[in-house]
């Protein structure tokens, strides 16, 4: 039994760089009772607030009907990179996996609020000439039909790493290296891991900001983080 006002909340991704912030920001909220974390491999974390299930074929979620009944939120950072794999599994990463989650989620939680860690650039349109573009479009466009009561799309620009890694491309490793200048003077077009994780999780279990329509540019987000910091009284 939860707290009056706790969320369960079920998450996917938290082996991925933003989906390892939220999994840490989601066990500290005094505002999540449990937290879900659906992995393809065992994260090696432990946690009283945290139950792991393990699941390795996204193309098929209909094992997860019991794990995703009765959650009150969902923070989906499942994803791979441009250049990473082929168009081919781009596609069904980016798309599928995530009309598949959705699908066997919105079946046991049908007021489930869902937080989807999409991309700068998304066209929902379809016409846009960048592959990675148009399927987070068509995934974007999927989820809101699905019947959510609330969808936050979260389109992030450049995401800075925060923690030391391996670059997956040529063109990450580089902006990497600018990022102090590039943030400078391009602040709207980057955000910290850490940051964007900070508010998908606190959207998906205290709601958003009114606007206009569901999606949150990297504009949006960092306006989003900066009234969270002023909440916490955290200056800069």
């Amino acid at each position: 039994m939860t707290a009056a006002g706790q969320k369960r909340l079920v998450l996917v991704g938290a082996s991925g760089m933003v989906g390892g912030y939220a999994l840490r920001y989601a066990l500290d909220n005094p505002g999540v009772a449990g937290v879900t974390a659906i992995v393809r491999r065992p994260l090696g974390v432990s946690h009283s607030k945290m139950k792991e299930v393990l699941h390795r074929d996204f193309a098929d979620c209909s094992a997860l009907a019991g794990a995703l009944s009765g959650q009150d939120a969902a923070v989906f950072c499942l994803g791979t990179y441009t250049g990473a794999v082929s168009d081919a599994q781009l596609r069904i990463t980016t798309v599928d996996y995530t009309v598949e989650f959705a699908r066997v989620l919105r079946a046991g939680s049908p007021g489930a609020a869902f937080s989807f860690l999409s991309g700068n650039g998304a066209d929902q349109t379809g016409r846009s000439r960048m592959s990675f573009a148009r399927y987070k479009g068509e995934a974007e466009k999927a989820l809101l039909a699905m019947g959510f009561p609330h969808v936050y799309l979260f389109r992030p620009a450049y995401i800075y790493p925060v923690e030391p890694r391996e670059e997956p491309t040529f063109t990450y490793r580089l902006l990497r290296t600018v990022y102090p200048a590039f943030r400078l003077l391009f602040p709207n077009q980057v955000i910290r891991a850490d940051d964007l994780a900070r508010v998908m999780v606190n959207a998906a279990v205290g709601g958003a900001p009114a606007r206009p329509g569901p999606a949150f540019e990297n504009r949006d987000i960092r306006a989003m983080v900066a009234a969270l910091d002023a909440v916490r009284g955290i200056s800069g």
